[in-house]
């Protein structure tokens, strides 16, 4: 909500877009990093909690709190204009509002965790050596889905 009522705001007040909200990870990259940094079984999970606040500004104090403002280092340096910000504060209550003038704001929680490698840690499969069909266990023919 936030990415998107700012990257309209700035395209419709200055003619251009820059980063303003931090960049979301792909759980499968996050998963693999993990496993890049030498962590076993890595499990990532995701949670999505939707907070209602009374105004925009509000959303932000939040964000600033829990250390969620831009952080980008390719972002513009030049301060946000008010006419621009203004803009982004009437999308966001035009397009994310509750029928009671709430605003919505959906974060999303992911949940990461992996193990110390150890021999004692069970270990994939070598491709082929299952016993079953995944096609037999779904009950359907190989190659075709239904």
């Amino acid at each position: 909500e936030l990415r998107d009522s700012f990257a309209r705001a700035e395209i419709e007040c200055e003619g251009g877009l820059s980063p303003r909200v931090s960049p979301f990870a792909d759980l499968r990259d996050i998963g693999a990093l993990m496993q890049r940094a030498g962590f076993a079984l890595p499990v990532v999970d995701t949670e999505t909690i939707t907070v209602r606040y009374q105004t925009p500004l509000a959303l932000f104090a939040d964000l600033r709190a829990m250390g969620g403002t831009n952080v980008l280092i390719e972002r513009r340096k030049t301060p946000l204009r008010r006419k621009t910000l203004l803009r982004a504060l009437e999308i966001y209550a035009e397009n994310y509002s509750d029928a009671d003038g709430r605003i919505r704001a959906t974060f999303e929680c992911l949940w990461v965790s992996g193990w110390t490698p150890h021999e004692s840690q069970q270990k994939p499969l070598e491709p082929g050596s299952a016993k079953t069909r995944l096609a037999d266990a779904l009950n359907t023919k190989e190659g075709i889905l239904e």
